[in-house]
């Protein structure tokens, strides 16, 4: 009796783990639509974030539609890709870029004293999401990556017409310290981007994450972001990512390209 019941016992145990298993097997192939769905409107919902363009009231998708013209451009030269050289990778819909950084095609090694931000490879080619209002560039949103105390942080930061000033900043994706440098989650810390300046009246790059508070009376005061309290890596790793995508190794061609368009 007693190996017989062992017997029945496990029967039923690896039944029960079948039936699971074929319900999660089920569950997750049928909810697979839904998620990229799900991903694809949050994906939209931060970079309208940025933008400043996001209201209580806003359908995303139709929002992004009517104010939003998303194109890829090439990093090194600046130029935008012409449609018809876009691929299943190379596309704005499907661009990802820890896929992107990784092909061998599309991504590239960054020279270890070039790479400020700690993030080893990047794409050749970055989309830009522009809000433009008859026919002229209103907003310009960028992503940006790169190292902090614990994690990769990804992030869009928008400039305004000028292509010099800060006009959002957020970030999608991080796993910093909660309460430290998770703060850059914190709406309060994210509203001091806007109005700074990125770059000078000649283009040159001047933004500065500092340790600490701005000094109001300081001459650079309109060009440099209080630190995160506590989270001085954090910070550092901000700084330098946002410097390194908006300095030469990053966006600065293509900005460069706009600026002499007028």
């Amino acid at each position: 009796m007693p190996h017989e019941s062992t017997s029945r016992t496990l029967i039923v145990a690896l039944g029960v783990c079948l039936v699971c298993s074929i319900l999660v097997s089920t569950a997750a192939v049928s909810l697979h639509g839904r998620q990229e769905t799900n991903r694809k409107v949050e994906k939209l919902r931060n970079i309208l974030a940025a933008g400043d363009l996001l209201t209580d009231k806003s359908n995303v998708e139709e929002t992004f539609k009517e104010k939003v013209q998303t194109y890829i451009i090439n990093l090194a030269t600046g130029e935008a890709v012409p449609k018809d050289k876009y691929t299943d990778k190379l596309n704005p819909d499907a661009f990802d870029i820890k896929t992107m950084a990784n092909d061998p095609k599309y991504g590239q090694a960054i020279p270890a004293k070039e790479d400020i931000a700690k993030i080893k490879r990047m794409p050749k080619y970055m989309p830009v999401y522009e809000v433009k209002k008859d026919g002229r560039i209103q907003k310009v949103i960028l992503l940006v990556y790169g190292k902090g105390l614990w994690s990769t942080m990804y992030g869009l930061i928008a400039l305004g017409k000028d292509l010099r000033t800060v006009e959002g900043f957020t970030f999608y994706e991080q796993g910093e310290t909660p309460g430290l440098g998770g703060e850059v989650d914190n709406p309060r810390w994210k509203a001091l981007w806007k109005g700074k300046q990125a770059y000078d009246k000649n283009g040159r790059l001047i933004i500065e994450v500092i340790k600490g508070k701005v000094d109001k009376s300081s001459p650079k005061a309109n060009s440099e972001v209080d630190g995160l309290s506590g989270a001085t890596l954090t910070t550092r790793g901000v700084n330098n990512l946002v410097r390194f995508w908006l300095g030469a190794d990053g966006y600065n061609s293509f900005l460069t390209k706009l600026r002499e368009e007028g």
